[in-house]
């Protein structure tokens, strides 16, 4: 016989269904396939286990992780966003939500799970990290759209460095430094060029040169090269669960005075900062020598880690 009372049929239509019973079965079916190294299965049964139950955080979470780490971004969004929705939300989910909205241009949500995870652990290495990121991303932004069309900026630094009038010797070792653009160009400082042997002051000049013509210059595009290589050691270290080390400050490294100094003359507070950096652009910083460059590599090396590299050094 059908039920023809409204507020039943309301009430019915409003409550999730839940069966945490059966979403225990299939958690431990995917953590059997995830032992075995078979991600795929273990996301269907992850699947299976978060439409038994909806509401577990920790399925939804896991799911997304999975997700993210095989590359189906748009999917962990949407589960990352269920773990999160309600409270307490889990902070590694929001942390990974906030990268996710970052590599898709929302600075704005990426910030809001960013803020959410500070208001609880105002000092949370890897939140206060990818903060940085954050807001050097949005101040990028607004200053491209204040100087010119993206548009046409993406066309400009998207040429080839080979039309422009250069000398043999700076386009051999713009070549090897595998610099194909104005945007891998005004990604390098001067320092790193004058750091790969054979190029001089003449070919400095002459780039240099050849830049200000575009309303450019050497070291323009330098935050946009550090995020990027914090991105990829983020990406080399995901999953591995070791990816809170670039959160972890250089002051607990135990370096000399001098090259403390230094560091913080180029305002890098974490392993995950000076990882972005290459040797040239530390042994640029006045009082920084050989001897600190040896120093800091060791202390990365320790940790699993080293500075940035150019190709072709």
């Amino acid at each position: 016989m059908a039920n023809n009372n409204v507020m039943d049929l309301m009430i019915g239509a409003a409550e999730v269904q839940r069966d945490a019973q059966a979403a225990a079965r299939f958690a431990v079916e995917a953590d059997k396939a995830e032992a075995l190294g078979n991600r795929g299965q273990a996301i269907v049964h992850l699947r299976k286990a978060v439409a038994a139950d909806p509401t577990d955080a920790r399925l939804n979470f896991k799911l997304a992780f999975l997700l993210d780490i095989t590359g189906e971004e748009d999917q962990a969004i949407e589960f990352y966003e269920r773990a999160i929705d309600r409270p307490p939300a889990p902070i590694n989910a929001l942390i990974n939500l906030a990268v996710l909205y970052e590599d898709q241009g929302d600075w704005h949500r990426a910030e809001r799970c960013l803020r959410q995870v500070l208001e609880t652990d105002p000092n949370h290495p890897r939140a206060r990290l990818f903060m940085l990121d954050v807001a050097a991303s949005k101040t990028m932004v607004s200053e491209e759209d204040h100087t010119q069309d993206r548009f046409k900026r993406s066309a400009l630094l998207d040429t080839p460095v080979t039309d422009f009038e250069l000398s043999v010797r700076a386009r051999t070792c713009l070549k090897k430094m595998n610099i194909r653009t104005l945007g891998d160009l005004i990604r390098t400082t001067e320092q790193e060029l004058m750091s790969y042997k054979n190029f001089g002051e003449n070919s400095i000049v002459e780039i240099k040169t050849m830049l200000a013509s575009k309303g450019l210059r050497l070291g323009q595009g330098r935050d946009e090269a550090h995020r990027a290589a914090r991105r990829q050691m983020l990406e080399n270290l995901k999953g591995s669960g070791h990816e809170v080390i670039l959160g972890k400050p250089v002051g607990e490294m135990n370096l000399s005075v001098r090259a403390r100094k230094a560091l913080q003359m180029l305002n890098i507070q974490t392993l995950g900062d000076l990882i972005t950096h290459t040797e040239a652009e530390l042994l640029g910083v006045k009082n920084f020598g050989a001897t600190s460059l040896t120093e800091v590599k060791a202390k990365l090396n320790e940790c699993g880690l080293g500075l940035r590299q150019i190709e072709g050094e």
